[in-house]
């Protein structure tokens, strides 16, 4: 086989015809692509923290005992021992739930993966307010945040199962430590079949003339609905979903400020620190324009059913709506 580049390709190709068109949780699409990666590359190894049920990593435990390893209720130690492993040669997913796996274990990422360039991939489930009845304690709103900020990480959130197993997949390829963020709860298919995974790069559906939605996650299909209910407003917009927060698709945000009138993030995420304000930090030093965030605000989540939750805190196909028709109404 040719490059890497090329051989990422292959790989993506591959696991391309397992979830395409078909709505999974982001986590089950893991699960089945990092079994898949693993027999095809023994450099793979797999770390948890006593999660591997719910994380979906307990089918590479199963496949391969002696290329796993649970290290127990200790995040820290988990992530410190995948910079080990990475320094022997290894390729090591480290797994946990997102509220712990950046919470409890933020020090060993910055000062033992990141501040020594180690090839760590750390994919976190559980993440944002879709983890439902479980309550605030597990629900990580500000982990993109946390990881956005150290220096040399790449934060890459998917938004459905398609593209989850293309971003394995691809991150396996690389030499860069980086930050996967899935859900728990089941997702629908918004990429289509010809879509291709690539760090770094967003993927436009379309551009509007009038407000054009970047989303991440979940927020993607919440997006693409809302373009349809604007549609029928008379307001044209469009949607990019940018899968890499960081590094982020400058050039794709400039191109959405460039043809549009406004500009709407949504994230399943605080504003804080988000896709939110990378967007805004990108926009209001090189071209200004009206920016309105969608995400939940200064709050911690609370129990409740996944869908229940998604319209208490506003992450929703109505909100996105009602953010563009209201700047537009104030502009008559």
């Amino acid at each position: 086989m040719g490059s890497r580049e090329e051989q990422s390709a292959v790989n993506g190709q591959q696991s391309a015809q397992t979830f395409a068109g078909q709505a999974v949780a982001t986590r089950d699409a893991y699960g089945a692509a990092l079994l898949e990666l693993g027999k095809r590359n023994t450099r793979v190894v797999v770390l948890d923290a006593d999660l591997s049920g719910s994380t979906k990593t307990a089918k590479f435990a199963k496949a391969f005992p002696d290329r796993f390893f649970n290290i127990g209720i200790a995040e820290q130690d988990m992530v410190g021992t995948a910079g080990g492993l990475s320094l022997a040669g290894k390729i090591p997913f480290a797994s946990t739930f997102a509220i712990f796996e950046t919470g409890r274990a933020w020090e060993q990422v910055r000062q033992t993966v990141c501040y020594s360039h180690l090839n760590v991939k750390l994919v976190a489930t559980h993440a944002g307010i879709t983890v439902g009845e479980d309550g605030a304690s597990h629900q990580a709103l500000e982990d993109i945040a946390l990881m956005r900020v150290i220096p040399g990480i790449t934060v890459i959130v998917p938004a459905d199962g398609y593209e989850t197993e293309q971003v394995i997949n691809a991150v396996a390829e690389t030499d860069i430590p980086v930050y996967v963020r899935l859900g728990r709860a089941k997702v629908p298919a918004v990429m289509p079949a010809e879509y291709r995974f690539r760090v770094g790069k967003a993927y436009t559906f379309s551009l509007g003339r009038d407000v054009t939605i970047i989303a991440t996650g979940i927020m993607v299909a919440k997006a693409l609905e809302a373009q349809k209910i604007l549609a029928q407003k008379g307001i044209d917009a469009g949607v990019i979903n940018m899968s890499t927060i960081k590094p982020l698709d400058t050039a794709a945000v400039l191109e959405a400020a460039r043809t549009s009138k406004l500009i709407i993030t949504a994230e399943e995420h605080s504003i804080i620190g988000g896709l939110g304000g990378a967007v805004a930090e990108v926009i209001s030093e090189q071209h200004p324009l009206p920016l309105r965030r969608i995400g939940t605000r200064d709050t911690f989540g609370c129990s409740g059913s996944p869908d229940e939750l998604l319209k208490l805190f506003g992450l929703t196909a109505d909100t996105i709506v009602t953010a563009a028709t209201d700047f537009f109404k104030d502009r008559q």
